[in-house]
């Protein structure tokens, strides 16, 4: 015998786990405060990068272009999400941009025009696709695409706590928003049937659970708190 589930079923537990991402994805978005507040105190950006925040933004808005309804079908709380993230990362640019020296400041006004710039392209291609099918597609590969390089961005940190064998550069807080936003976007795609969703944010869970793994393998090494690991300038 075969038991079928309601399609209600499936409506209220994509809605639960999209409302429960867009919860965990505020945590994400407001950690990054203590370190503005340093900026702002010292009236310097000091070895912070600002480059994490102008993929964060490019990405927000990528995907809020896909979550709208021109684009995707009931993905409503994925452009929510994502414009507020948008709004938060925007904002801690321009607080980096005011307190940055001018050649960081020349770079950082630079890097965003083109943010908007290549979005403004994005969105005016995609209106040029007729066929919602193939629209849908494209704008869902970039999202995709972005959610991907996003994710992968922190196998930096995980490469430095294996090799100092330290958590310093990877606060608990910040690995266990991302690994419950994850989780909580991979549920909310799988339950949406939408793979452009589901795929990014399993790889997300993925690493959110090693980066759990070995902050509690290597919490008693570690000698001090990170002051924010995304805005350390590595390079």
């Amino acid at each position: 015998m075969f038991f079928s589930i309601p399609d209600g079923t499936f409506t209220i537990c994509r809605d639960a786990a999209g409302i429960a991402g867009n919860i965990f994805a505020f945590g994400l978005f407001v950690s990054p405060i203590p370190t503005f507040k340093r900026i702002i105190r010292n009236q310097s950006t000091e070895n912070f990068s600002g480059l994490p925040y102008v993929y964060a933004l490019l990405n927000c808005l990528i995907c809020t272009w896909y979550g709208t309804p021109l684009i995707s079908f009931d993905n409503v709380l994925v452009m929510t999400v994502n414009s507020i993230g948008a709004v938060f990362q925007l904002t801690y640019i321009i607080i980096f941009i005011v307190h940055a020296d001018r050649e960081k400041k020349i770079r950082m006004l630079g890097l965003l025009l083109a943010i908007f710039g290549l979005m403004a392209i994005i969105v005016a291609g995609s209106l040029q696709i007729a066929d919602r099918g193939t629209l849908w597609v494209f704008v869902g590969l970039l999202s995709c695409a972005s959610l991907i390089s996003m994710f992968a961005s922190p196998l930096f940190i995980i490469n430095l706590v294996i090799r100092t064998k330290s958590v310093e550069f990877m606060p608990f807080y910040l690995s266990l928003s991302t690994f419950l936003m994850s989780t909580s976007f991979f549920l909310y795609g799988v339950f949406n049937f939408d793979a452009f969703i589901y795929v990014p944010n399993g790889i997300g869970t993925i690493l959110g659970i090693l980066q759990l793994a070995l902050y509690f393998h290597y919490k008693t090494k570690s000698v001090e708190e990170s002051r924010e690991p995304l805005m350390v300038s590595h390079a």
